[in-house]
């Protein structure tokens, strides 16, 4: 089997197991404070890199899903016709261009992506290096992405470092982002309170938990902002 093929049963496997609970719903109190946590860590870092609002941009994210974090950045200000996202799979990235009319959103695989050379000022992914266990394609994912990259531009990278729970991921540390983005400018940001202690706490008391994220030391993600130098 493939990595592709692997990727494909994976996701599939993961989507019919949580189907109709709220695990990935704002109603769940631990998800809701998770994403809010990492909003407020992305905008924190585009003001940094002189990017907000995202006005004016060409943005795409690689491994878009069914379009949530799009319309994120459809609300930092990423203008119809210059948003853009991508998935491998059609099933996910058509509920995107239901929720997301005004980004543009394709099927395809990370390691060929369907634009030209230099299009777009900022690229994300999140959670997507992580899921895929051959190295050999993050390196084309990557490679991919600089591709496609506006020379100046930045990637902004969210996913875990840690990820015990779940055989089908592996967490990925700062040197191996530098490998695979390499002469590049690179800032790091743990973020992202481990999800068994955000489940637990935040019923409990959410100042709690924004307390115990502050101190890092339990947080599962980094957010990476890398900007190559070319």
């Amino acid at each position: 089997m493939s990595e592709r093929q692997r990727l494909h049963q994976v996701y599939a496997a993961r989507a019919e197991r949580l189907a109709g609970r709220d695990v990935d719903s704002l109603g769940n109190p631990a998800h809701l404070f998770a994403i809010q946590s990492r909003q407020r860590a992305i905008v924190r870092r585009l003001r940094r890199e002189e990017l907000w609002p995202l006005t004016g941009r060409d943005v795409l994210e690689v491994g878009c899903g069914s379009g949530g974090v799009l319309l994120e950045l459809a609300s930092y200000g990423a203008e119809a016709g210059r948003l853009h996202g991508t998935d491998l799979l059609a099933e996910r990235a058509a509920i995107a261009r239901q929720r997301v009319p005004q980004a543009a959103v394709t099927c395809a695989d990370g390691g060929l992506l369907p634009y030209p050379t230099a299009t777009f000022d900022l690229l994300l992914q999140f959670t997507v290096f992580s899921s895929i266990l051959d190295k050999a394609l993050c390196y084309t994912v990557a490679s991919e992405m600089r591709r496609v990259l506006k020379p100046g531009g930045l990637i902004l990278w969210y996913d875990f470092w840690l990820n015990p729970l779940n055989r089908h991921t592996r967490g990925i540390r700062p040197k191996e982002i530098r490998e695979y983005f390499p002469d590049s400018q690179y800032s790091f940001e743990r973020i992202t309170l481990a999800p068994p202690l955000t489940s637990r706490l935040v019923p409990l008391s959410w100042t709690g938990a924004l307390a115990l994220e502050g101190l890092g030391i339990f947080n599962t993600h980094y957010l990476a902002a890398i900007r190559p130098n070319r």
